[in-house]
């Protein structure tokens, strides 16, 4: 359990999830993830499913692109504090780095 909260409370883990969200989506689609457009459907049905897939579709690679700026931020961030020699454990544990 205590693992699991390591990982959430991790600086890179909400980039890194909605990344990780962004492929999956993409890759499910690749593989077949719209075949609910090729069965018969109510009208309602096909354009309810058509605009979610429209906007998801426009909107996922605008999510991936600036999740990969967040994490490469975040790590080109943590990379030049390092070798700087100054460390961020102190401000990291009492909150102070959340959000920065």
């Amino acid at each position: 359990m205590e693992t699991l909260k390591r990982v959430v409370r991790n600086e890179y883990f909400p980039a890194a999830a909605v990344l990780s969200l962004v492929v999956l989506f993409w890759v499910a689609g690749l593989f077949g993830g719209l075949s609910l457009l090729s069965r018969s459907q109510p009208p309602i049905a096909t354009l309810t499913w058509l605009l979610f897939v429209y906007g998801a579709a426009v909107l996922t690679p605008l999510a991936g692109v600036l999740a990969a700026a967040d994490l490469l931020r975040r790590w080109l961030r943590n990379r030049r504090t390092a070798k700087s020699g100054t460390s961020r454990s102190g401000s990291a544990k009492d909150g102070a780095g959340i959000g920065s």
